[in-house]
């Protein structure tokens, strides 16, 4: 059995010492919490899809080892590597992105991925984690103010939104928006571009409201719970009733069997049947636990850009979670988000897990007076 002392100085004993390995811990137990509940939830939408019983087990199980290889292998590097990654990832994303728009197959009304074979590729998901290469500008506007860091990072920031608009997909320009705005404020917004840039929000809500009819769907049917159009989001909260304090138990469950996105979108709703309130407070206390460890851990950091970098990654992990919560719970309009480690999708996954990698490389001990290495 190998075991890791001290005095290793070696690339993954030096790892295991400097790395968080409670994060580490929490991360693997929604792994596995994922696992069981899409073996729980996929088999009934398989049927319907008449597809295979375990065809999304199958995919989803072969996509944890890549997610967790992923993760190590990311989490070996260091700041300025997992910096010179994120550039080149974004800017191949952007690239694929684009190509979506033009090649891309059409899907409820929205084009937002391309096919691989028998993989489909939804590059806009490696988009929001790797756009903390925006934290870069702002930490060298910082350091240099002859660099126009700021105002280069307000650029990409308009291509992306610009691209996911076109696509078009409302949630996810929320996300990154918001991702960016605390990262922009973590770097010294002035409280005028800060009351100017929520009016813009503001405005830009409105704005898509007015030109987007799913958008207006949506916030509809959320204002107006006893319309029409809520079927998904009234099987979900019979389904947290039904399942009370401690749920039917496993595969009893009867949400599956009629939503359609059981094992995506709305597995929140399948956890709260089959297990339980409890179990799904544990989940919720995993994606908190995540979020703070990871604050905690940037309090003695020197380096502004791992502040900031991994601070949007924070954000973004934690605003999903909420997201796909919230709308499982009635307390959002629907979205199309998965809940990270949680729900199928193998792009979802991948993606997840170079954001975590890349936590997880920021997040480590390091020597040294705050300089990049």
């Amino acid at each position: 059995m190998t075991t890791f002392t001290r005095l290793d100085r070696s690339v993954v004993g030096n790892w295991w010492w400097t790395v968080d390995r409670w994060t580490l811990l929490a991360v693997a137990l929604l792994i596995a919490m994922g696992g069981v509940m899409v073996l729980a939830a996929s088999p009934a939408v398989a049927n319907t899809l008449r597809l295979d019983s375990f065809h999304f087990v199958k995919r989803q199980f072969m996509y944890v080892p890549m997610a967790i290889s992923v993760i190590f292998a990311v989490s070996l590097m260091s700041p300025l590597w997992v910096r010179r990654l994120a550039v080149i990832v974004f800017v191949g994303c952007l690239v694929l992105t684009l190509a979506t728009l033009l090649i891309g197959p059409e899907v409820k009304g929205a084009r937002r991925w391309i096919q691989f074979g028998s993989f489909t590729l939804q590059p806009t998901e490696f988009l929001k984690p790797t756009f903390v290469v925006s934290a870069w500008m702002f930490a060298q506007q910082r350091k240099n103010d002859e660099i126009p860091g700021n105002l280069i990072s307000m650029g990409l920031f308009v291509v992306v939104v610009a691209l996911l608009l076109s696509q078009p997909d409302v949630g996810m320009t929320l996300v990154v928006s918001a991702v960016w705005f605390a990262q922009f404020f973590l770097a010294g917004l002035p409280i005028f571009w800060v009351v100017l840039f929520l009016a813009v929000g503001i405005i830009s809500a409105a704005g898509a409201y007015t030109l987007f009819p799913h958008v207006a769907s949506r916030v509809d049917r959320f204002l107006d719970p006893s319309g029409a159009g809520n079927y998904q989001i009234d099987r979900a909260m019979e389904a947290f009733q039904r399942g009370g304090f401690f749920g039917v138990g496993p595969g009893d469950g009867s949400v599956k069997r009629v939503l359609p996105d059981a094992h995506t979108d709305f597995i929140f709703s399948v956890v709260g049947e089959e297990f339980g309130v409890l179990f799904c407070l544990v989940i919720v206390a995993l994606f908190t636990f995540i979020v703070l460890r990871g604050f905690s851990r940037l309090l003695e950091e020197k380096n502004f850009f791992v502040v900031l970098a991994a601070a949007g990654l924070l954000t973004q992990f934690g605003l999903q979670a909420v997201i796909n919560i919230g709308v499982n719970l009635r307390l959002m309009p629907t979205k199309g988000m998965t809940l990270p480690f949680v729900s199928y999708g193998g792009s979802s996954m991948l993606a997840l897990a170079l954001l975590m990698g890349m936590l997880i490389a920021f997040t480590r001990r390091r020597a040294g007076s705050g300089e990049i290495k």
